[in-house]
């Protein structure tokens, strides 16, 4: 971890009213992958397996003009998506979020051209954040301000873009117009899944996750992600870390289940709803891990990036969200 980042521990219960899990979920609102870590287990449990194949299909619209996002099919939050291998702080970029927010993020020159007001990244930095609400009654088809930006991405700024465009659960029509007008190509998620050797876990005294450390417990997740041991010792070459404690060993090693692609935060949440029921079997998993992650180069990614979510048989979550603290 670096010193610069900041990591936030949160604890609740699925099923207490007020625990604010759902809209963490929704600060990270383009993924490219979820890995779910299950120790003692040797395969995904049916359940798991099923949902994660059952994801949208997401498309790569090849030069999108922007100006097709504000479309009403689009904007009223049934399609979201991002610009497709755009650098954040060298190119123009552009996403659609579920909520229908429009963000442009653009050098100053295509700002001036734009007109419409944005707010600066950084001093310094030349770079400007434009966000518009497409659903609110100022952005009406016919109001000054749809006019305002219709016309700054027709006439004065007509960018074109890769668009990476994923429609919400049961809204898969709403994207079809828009296809019929330009090239594209349809992508399903991938789902892979490996047996892990390592011998080590983490034993939390349920229901209370907050015995570890949370900088130590994260760098284990992703030392065991990648499948490195974490039972070396203090002094060797290949690796210094180790399991946190108090732990025990593990007999069948740990099942990881990888799904990549454009994925969704209602796809998450389906995955911590049969997570959530997969743990109250008997002879289940003493926990599982989930951790998220955006895409490096979305517009999102200087709130947060990525996070890790503990899950355990009586509804209990420990949520890790690693925050640039500048």
């Amino acid at each position: 971890m670096s010193s610069r980042t900041l990591l936030h521990c949160e604890t609740s219960f699925l099923s207490h009213p007020n625990n604010r899990l759902s809209a963490h979920l929704e600060q990270l609102p383009f993924i490219y992958k979820a890995t779910v870590l299950l120790p003692d287990c040797e395969r995904a449990p049916p359940r798991l397996d099923a949902a994660s194949t059952t994801f949208q299909s997401f498309y790569l619209v090849r030069k999108l003009p922007l100006y097709e996002l504000l479309d009403k099919h689009l904007s009223r939050g049934s399609v979201c998506g991002l610009s497709y291998k755009t650098r954040i702080n060298e190119d123009n970029c552009a996403f659609l979020k579920s909520s229908g927010h429009l963000c442009l993020s653009l050098d100053k020159d295509s700002y001036e051209l734009l007109g419409v007001e944005g707010k600066a990244c950084k001093p310094k930095n030349s770079r400007y954040v434009v966000s518009v609400d497409l659903s609110d009654k100022s952005m009406a088809p016919g109001r000054p301000g749809y006019e305002r930006l219709l016309c700054g991405l027709t006439r004065r700024l007509p960018l074109k873009m890769d668009f990476l465009l994923a429609p919400r659960s049961g809204e898969s029509e709403a994207l079809q117009p828009l296809l019929s007008r330009y090239d594209w190509t349809r992508h399903t998620p991938k789902v892979n899944g490996c047996l892990l050797t390592h011998s080590s876990r983490p034993a939390p005294p349920a229901p209370d996750p907050r015995s570890y450390d949370p900088f130590e417990l994260l760098e284990w997740l992703g030392a065991v992600q990648a499948d490195i041991s974490c039972d070396n010792a203090a002094d060797s070459f290949l690796s210094a870390m180790s399991c946190p404690h108090p732990s025990s060993e593990s007999s069948h090693g740990s099942f990881l289940l990888d799904v990549r692609g454009l994925l969704l935060p209602e796809n998450i949440s389906t995955l911590i709803q049969q997570l959530s029921g997969f743990l109250e079997q008997p002879r289940s998993a003493p926990w599982a891990a989930m951790t998220v992650y955006g895409f490096a180069d979305s517009l999102h990614v200087h709130e947060r990036h990525f996070y890790t979510l503990m899950l355990f048989p009586d509804h209990a979550y420990c949520l890790l969200l690693a925050t640039p603290s500048s």
